[in-house]
């Protein structure tokens, strides 16, 4: 009897894929960020501008990935447009990059970010299990984030469809749970004067810094300054973004990827821009921009540049519904990282199956199991985010990675040029929109913000940096092995 030969099988469609791209973006950032951007900034027309550019910019670049994703609708995505642009090397620092800490290390942060908020409900927890010192502790939260990624992995071990079930039920439920905060946000908000008072000065920019003695910094921005302070804490937004193209990494089992692929990537990321500028219209119409950071205040006193612990969706949903809020807000947050990570691992172990497939990663991560889904690169991910999650650097890793995963989004659209010139005749099912004006555009921006993060930010962007160079050494010895 001949052996059964297993192959990614073609069973997403479109409504699939976008709720991929959705689930994938919206994880726990929209509901933390927004506060960090308020200290940065201090300007309710500031920071809407800062969301609707981090829109634009996300949605610019999806809609040029489509062409590529036309071009190749093959398993492992932007790696595999990587290669064809620039070469085996290249593509190699991408997925290395990606495996280290783009990938791994959000799995890890969005499942301590479900943890966190599981112990809302379960404060037993925040008990700690070991301490090593002063900068090493494990606590029963760390223990259910490791738990967490190992269930979604099994789950995705047995088929595409358990975890796109899973997806869009998910997705489908965090979507509607948001829209219903803005919508009462809003509604609620307006009828108060916080929104008008918010914007009574609402082009007024200034920086506010917390000091150890508890006394704060105020600085006016304006000019160069304020282009560079919004430059720096663009990174927030579009840290909350991201993912968007993992749609991409499993190319290989999308129905009519041609199409289906550049619709999803367009639909996905225009759901989430419209969501994301509508919870910060909630925020700022629930809540006073402004605030003081005193223990005892309270929610209106903290506004949003010192919700507790950041958490300015908590804080929104708790003037919506007072203390109970909280604990609607912990629910849906919960509901929101579980979707947001079935999505993240489901996609990245097709990225690390198609650079085994070029022996640019462990081997067996190439072979597919019976339900003909690469369980054992889905299982090399899990070990990996699991460490993190151990060792509570998945925080720093983000921060690093955001960066080097701009660089590259840029490297990649600049292949649409680099394609186009070495190959005019090649099949292109959808061209990039706004071609060559809007993808030019978008490298321009994109870059100027490394640099302004290069500057305002060296060490962490640095960082960044060292962990894609890392992987140079790294890929001449696989290529030895080979």
């Amino acid at each position: 009897m001949s052996e059964e030969k297993h192959e990614l099988k073609r069973s997403l469609g479109l409504i699939d894929a976008t709720s991929l791209v959705a689930g994938s973006m919206i994880g726990s950032g929209i509901f933390i960020v927004t506060a960090a951007m308020a200290r940065d900034v201090g300007s309710a027309a500031w920071i809407l501008v800062i969301w609707l550019v981090t829109g634009l910019l996300t949605m610019s670049a999806a809609l040029s990935y489509g062409e590529l994703a036309g071009m190749m609708p093959n398993a492992g995505g932007q790696y595999v447009y990587i290669q064809r642009a620039y070469g085996k090397l290249i593509s190699f620092l991408y997925g290395w990059t990606v495996f280290t800490v783009i990938q791994t290390g959000t799995i890890a942060a969005v499942a301590v970010a479900f943890s966190n908020y599981t112990a809302v409900f379960f404060p037993m927890l925040e008990n700690k299990i070991l301490t090593i010192g002063t900068s090493f502790s494990f606590t029963n939260k760390q223990v259910l984030a490791i738990i967490i990624i190992m269930l979604l992995t099994f789950i995705n071990t047995k088929g595409i469809k358990s975890g796109k079930i899973i997806q869009v039920v998910f997705t489908s439920a965090k979507l509607i749970a948001l829209f219903a905060l803005i919508t009462l946000g809003i509604y609620i908000g307006f009828h108060s004067n916080t929104f008008a008072e918010n914007f009574a000065t609402m082009w007024e920019a200034k920086k506010t810094v917390l000091n150890e003695n508890g006394t704060l910094t105020i600085t006016k921005l304006s000019g160069v300054v304020l282009v560079g302070a919004m430059g720096a804490t663009i990174i927030n937004s579009l840290f909350s973004s991201d993912a968007w193209n993992n749609v991409t990494f499993i190319a290989g089992e999308i129905k009519d990827p041609k199409k289906n692929i550049p619709r999803s990537l367009f639909l996905g990321t225009l759901i989430v821009t419209i969501i994301y500028i509508l919870a910060n219209i909630a925020y700022l119409a629930l809540l006073p921009l402004y605030g003081t950071p005193s223990d005892d205040g309270t929610i209106a006193q903290h506004g949003i540049m010192f919700a507790s612990q950041d958490r300015v969706g908590a804080a929104a949903a708790s003037a919506i519904m007072g203390n109970i809020g909280v604990l609607v807000m912990a629910g849906l947050i919960m509901v929101s990282t579980f979707g947001c990570n079935i999505g993240l691992i489901l996609s990245g172990g097709r990225l690390f199956y198609a650079m085994a497939k070029d022996g640019l990663f462990f081997q067996k991560a190439a072979e597919l199991n019976d339900y003909d889904v690469p369980a054992k690169a889905l299982w090399f991910q899990c070990i990996w985010a699991s460490f993190l999650c151990l060792t509570g650097r998945y925080g720093d890793l983000l921060t690093y990675a955001t960066f080097a995963s701009l660089l590259f989004y840029i490297l990649t659209i600049g292949g649409l040029f680099i394609l186009r010139k070495k190959e005019p005749n090649a099949e292109r099912p959808y061209k990039a929109f706004g071609y060559p004006f809007v993808p030019i555009l978008y490298i321009i921006v994109t870059s100027l913000i490394c640099v302004d993060l290069l500057i305002y930010d060296t060490r962490n962007t640095g960082m960044g940096l060292v962990i894609v160079a890392l992987g140079i050494p790294v890929y001449y010895l696989f290529m030895k092995k080979k």
